[in-house]
């Protein structure tokens, strides 16, 4: 099979945005720190963008292309693609038949809990150096996701499933860090807070002052611990509020003002940088799917 020649999308899809493209997607929860997620495109879908979430996912139809930690790499159906929190990637149809998909995004904290109750002890989280492969133990564990209700117990069950798989596909030394001491409750104290003042500027004297460490300790320890910083991590938190105002069909402007973005503007930045996608088109998408309308565009 003949992959189309592309751009990185990054400009691609500000191009391919000014006509029509092909699309739907659907999405359950976020539910327990996991959502289930399914789409598919033609064509250029998402701009270069990073999320603070394990992305573990299964290509179903056609030929998924992106751009990851420097490399471009393809998915063919029943391959399984695990995209590490916080990294920049983008997405795109290799072929003209388009993709689809079903990815589940986890929070990483659940799957430090699900690892350290497998190995036994602390231990950093999981990464998985090829993006790209033919896991068993993860494509059972993301079919068997799509096909029960996202309740607490399936939730429980899930996490522990993909961490497995995780470490089966975990490369020994892939990434190696100078130093893993890291204070558990203070650091999770960060986090609580981060999630309850998620819609308003939180300083840094402030987690400072929870948590007894310096920003600088705070920040290396949060992103061992969650894969990202603090900073991201509330930026992610602000933007799931906003999707589920989306989700509820709030007008754009008000979106962004209760999700404490100081304009539109700003919000939209904010939102295609974590999602690759503009607010307006995540919500036009969203609705070809429920209705199965002709393809959408910005």
């Amino acid at each position: 099979m003949r992959l189309n020649e592309t751009r990185s999308a990054g400009e691609g899809l500000e191009r391919s945005c000014q006509g029509t493209v092909a699309g739907w997607l659907d999405s359950s929860g976020p539910a327990g720190g996991v959502e289930l997620f399914s789409a598919w495109f033609a064509g250029e879908a998402y701009q270069k963008h990073r999320h603070d979430t394990y992305a573990i996912g299964v290509t179903d139809s056609g030929v998924q292309v992106f751009d990851y930690r420097g490399s471009v790499h393809a998915s063919t159906p029943g391959q399984v693609v695990v995209l590490y929190p916080d990294e920049v990637h983008d997405g795109r149809a290799g072929t003209g038949e388009g993709f689809g998909y079903r990815i589940v995004y986890v929070e990483p904290f659940l799957l430090m809990d699900a690892v350290r109750t497998l190995r036994g002890r602390p231990h950093p989280l999981p990464f998985v150096s090829e993006p790209v492969s033919t896991n068993a133990m993860l494509s059972r564990t993301i079919d068997a996701a799509f096909r029960a209700p996202l309740d607490a117990l399936a939730v429980d069950s899930l996490i522990v499933d993909l961490a497995q798989g995780l470490i089966a596909g975990e490369r020994a030394g892939a990434r190696p860090v100078s130093s893993r001491r890291v204070d558990v409750r203070a650091v999770e104290r960060a986090r609580q807070f981060l999630d309850a003042e998620k819609t308003r500027v939180v300083h840094s004297r402030e987690l400072e002052s929870i948590t007894g460490l310096t920003r600088y300790d705070l920040a290396r320890q949060f992103r061992i611990t969650f894969g990202t910083s603090p900073y991201r991590y509330l930026l992610m938190r602000r933007l799931e509020f906003a999707r589920e105002r989306i989700h509820r069909e709030r007008p754009l402007v008000e979106v962004a003002l209760d999700a404490g973005f100081a304009d539109q503007a700003h919000f939209t930045r904010a939102f295609r940088s974590a999602f690759g996608l503009t607010p307006a088109r995540y919500r036009a998408l969203r609705a070809a799917q429920r209705s199965s309308a002709a393809p959408v565009s910005d």
